[in-house]
């Protein structure tokens, strides 16, 4: 049922819609991704859908994938135009997506940490331990100190710190470059890491030139640094649905407060638009109102 769905808005968005290829395959990527969604949940059809159904989708990809909210946004007018087709072709009778508006949903701000949380969450693991555990002190510290995605992690290679310039040069999407100033704890730790850690990790797999090892010395895949944070964040106590992505909304989110300019933080996340780097400053807003609320006799 998928298949033919697709087949027919494919068809709908050249012909009619007049749109190029490469525009209709893009929303074909994001459907599918939709759609596998759906299959693992034991639907097999778009026509199945309740509205509910696409905000938990929607939900699922902020809170569990960590989406960007544009990706969300774009995910949203895919289903919509979908819906909108189906809907129009008489295959559905009522549209799941018609009251869905993208401003309220993506008003569903990234979840980031306090900055004791922060500290209790970086010093999950001692700081004298075992290579692995020294491993995992210094990844959760240098995402938190520069803000980087997972992926972005797991491939920095050997020659990415800049210990005399407190930088690190960090490859992001798009294969762009940048340089993210990291503090001194983080930098310091990350020194004991290559000089004590990294060789015992390194052991089988001497000429790896990744900074983050498994035990076997292979390149740490995303799927264990997800494992460590979580593990950090119950050894900490923390309740909250805490992902690797939320090191980095907490990262922006302490910065904006703390008087940081919107362009640098952009800079340093490695946005391309500013609109995406925006979502903090809600942030802040939000957590501004909540004070008031709170303390304030009229809140």
């Amino acid at each position: 049922m998928f298949e033919r769905d697709f087949t027919d808005f494919l068809r709908y968005l050249t012909i009619e819609r007049g749109l190029s290829r490469n525009t209709a395959d893009a929303y074909r990527r994001d459907l599918e991704d939709y759609a596998a969604w759906l299959t693992a949940r034991s639907i097999d059809s778009f026509r199945e859908v309740k509205r509910e159904t696409i905000v938990n989708y929607l939900n699922f990809g902020h809170s569990e994938r960590a989406m960007e909210p544009a990706t969300l946004a774009r995910r949203l007018v895919a289903i919509k135009m979908l819906y909108r087709h189906l809907e129009e072709e008489g295959l559905i009778k009522e549209n799941p997506a018609a009251v869905l508006e993208s401003p309220k949903l993506w008003r569903v701000l990234p979840d980031f940490l306090t900055v004791s949380e922060v500290n209790a969450f970086l010093n999950a693991w001692p700081e004298k331990g075992t290579a692995l555990e020294l491993r995992n002190r210094t990844m959760l510290e240098l995402l938190y100190a520069s803000g980087l995605r997972v992926s972005e992690l797991t491939n920095l290679p050997l020659a990415a710190p800049d210990f005399d310039n407190h930088l690190v040069r960090v490859t992001g999407k798009g294969e762009k470059t940048r340089m993210v100033p990291v503090g001194e704890a983080a930098l310091e730790l990350l020194q004991r890491y290559l000089a004590e850690a990294r060789p015992v990790l390194a052991a089988k797999n001497p000429a790896s030139p990744f900074v983050f090892l498994s035990r076997n010395g292979r390149q740490l895949d995303r799927e264990r640094v997800w494992a460590v944070v979580k593990e950090a964040a119950a050894r900490a106590g923390i309740k909250k649905n805490i992902h690797p992505h939320t090191l980095r909304h907490s990262f922006a989110s302490h910065l904006l407060a703390n008087g940081a300019d919107l362009r640098v933080i952009q800079e340093m996340l490695g946005h391309a638009d500013i609109a995406t780097t925006e979502i903090y400053t809600h942030v802040d807003a939000a957590r501004l109102r909540e004070t008031h609320r709170k303390f304030h006799p009229r809140g």
